[in-house]
């Protein structure tokens, strides 16, 4: 493989430089931090811990932490599963030992290059290297799938035979092999070289990343995945199963959870907690957007003035209630919202989250009896609303709104988001939040919410409401999360 000349120099952070070459399936960092060794030895005394006492028959030495493997598989799969657009048959991806070994030997030949060519036939292969200041592999990876922004994916009807190349920058192969579909399989390993040739140039003590992977991609006029919706083609071998987006086989559970070097004690789940107990912390604007609750009685021409008055949980047994309903569909301002709720089928008589869309003046809305509600008619022109159920769905760490409920003028309606445990701990570099009581849509949804105040760190629900972008966001330190400044589009937290 030949390297071209041509290197273009990227501002990365304050204090480093990022070094690309044109070069098939290899990247290269350079940040310049003169806190070389301090930063670098924990890789070393890793090994030194891990080789340790190791005779014939013992565990075979890891040249790669335990909480960066997990890391780099979760965030494999996190970024395998959110690409656009969306891939149908895209494949849940799983550590290999044996491809770490291999990953292992030839970090530890300090080449940067592809090899060894006997095994380069059948896997595929991606390559970081930095010295100075440290860099998570998990840095490195996403830096790979950031080639994303200068690859376009080939459609169906444009591979006839073969599908074009959709590079239009100087290098797209580490991200085509980290979402080529039928890769299933990982293994990385980083290595600390005391002298390695980088073009040329003598690195001392230059931290090696090599991940391997199988069965390969990168195949010449072909696409990394198929375009449909996730799941709806995966292989038959995985029986239909599905998570995340990805094709994904149950007997797999016990190897991606017993990752850890030490296995960790079982915690008991705690209940969800019940969507009414969600309450609204700030007052950042002169209402709250969190659910309100309301009574059966209650109608939305005295509860909301605005088209932002959304989310209401409605109690029980407001079947037999007062509260008049006039409409089928399409309800006039002055109905009860949870009688017109049940009418719509948007909750029973048991009560529940119901949204509220306002709409334009219509002429007349015209009875029914549904759900046993009787509406009324009503001949002459009044605003109205509709009614919906409030979608409930499990969110990760690292889900954005943008991923799930994006910015539609003039606002969006989004399922309620029940958060895990845990999210406070999570990296920022791929769990980001930015942002202060208004948000980045590219922000972590859980970790914010923590940074709200909205839920503790066991986790819980979240409302959200999508906004219109803002020109500036300012990060804080609060609730144990620190904060970005950035500028990009936003939604609030209640």
């Amino acid at each position: 493989m030949m390297c071209n000349a041509a290197m273009t120099w990227l501002t990365v952070l304050s204090s480093s430089l990022l070094l690309l070459c044109i070069r098939d399936s290899g990247s290269l960092f350079l940040p310049d931090s003169k806190e070389l060794r301090q930063l670098l030895s924990r890789y070393e005394k890793e090994i030194d811990r891990n080789s340790t006492g190791n005779t014939a028959g013992n565990r075979t030495r890891r040249a790669i932490r335990w909480s960066d493997r997990e890391e780099i598989i979760q965030l494999h799969n996190k970024l395998r599963g959110g690409v656009y657009p969306t891939a149908s048959n895209m494949e849940y991806m799983v550590w290999d030992d044996d491809l770490e070994r291999s990953a292992t030997h030839w970090s530890e030949a300090c080449i940067w290059d592809h090899g060894p060519q006997d095994l380069l036939m059948s896997i595929g292969q991606n390559l970081a290297v930095h010295w100075g200041r440290y860099r998570s592999p998990a840095f490195h990876v996403q830096a790979w799938y950031d080639e994303v922004k200068d690859y376009t994916f080939p459609y169906p009807h444009e591979c006839n035979p073969w599908c074009p190349d959709r590079c239009t920058g100087p290098m797209c192969t580490h991200y085509t092999q980290l979402v080529w579909a039928t890769t299933s399989r990982v293994g990385c390993a980083v290595h600390v070289c005391p002298r390695m040739d980088v073009w040329g140039e003598i690195w001392e003590n230059a931290v090696y990343l090599v991940c391997n992977y199988s069965p390969k991609g990168n195949w010449i006029g072909e696409a990394p995945y198929q375009h449909g919706r996730p799941c709806s083609q995966c292989p038959p071998s995985y029986g239909g199963g599905c998570r995340n987006n990805l094709c994904y086989k149950d007997s797999w559970r016990s190897e991606t959870e017993d990752m850890n070097e030490v296995e960790k004690p079982q915690v008991p789940l705690l209940p969800r907690p019940q969507a009414s107990m969600l309450v609204c912390i700030f007052s950042l604007i002169s209402f709250c957007l969190a659910a309100q609750n309301i009574k059966c009685d209650t109608r939305l021409r005295d509860k909301c003035k605005g088209a932002t008055c959304n989310r209401y949980v409605c109690p029980a047994n407001c079947i037999n209630k007062k509260g008049k309903v006039w409409g089928t569909l399409y309800y006039d301002v002055q109905s009860s919202i949870c009688r017109a709720a049940i009418h719509h089928g948007a909750t029973d008589n048991n009560g529940g989250l119901v949204d509220v869309t306002r709409m334009d003046k219509l002429p007349f809305f015209v009875k029914a009896t549904k759900n046993g509600v009787e509406s009324l008619s009503k001949y002459k022109h009044g605003n109205a609303f509709v009614v919906a159920k409030v979608e409930e769905t499990t969110a990760d760490c690292y889900t954005t709104v943008a991923e799930i409920c994006p910015f539609k003028k003039p606002y969006s309606h989004c399922p309620r988001i029940f958060c895990p445990a845990n999210c406070q701990s999570q990296p920022s570099y791929w769990s980001p939040v930015i942002g202060n009581n208004i948000y980045s849509d590219s922000s972590s949804i859980c970790k914010a919410a923590i940074h709200a105040g909205v839920i503790k760190a066991d986790g819980g629900f979240v409302d959200v409401l999508p906004l219109d972008k803002r020109k500036s966001y300012i990060g804080t330190f609060k609730n144990g999360i620190q904060s970005e400044s950035h500028l990009v589009s936003a939604f609030l937290y209640g």
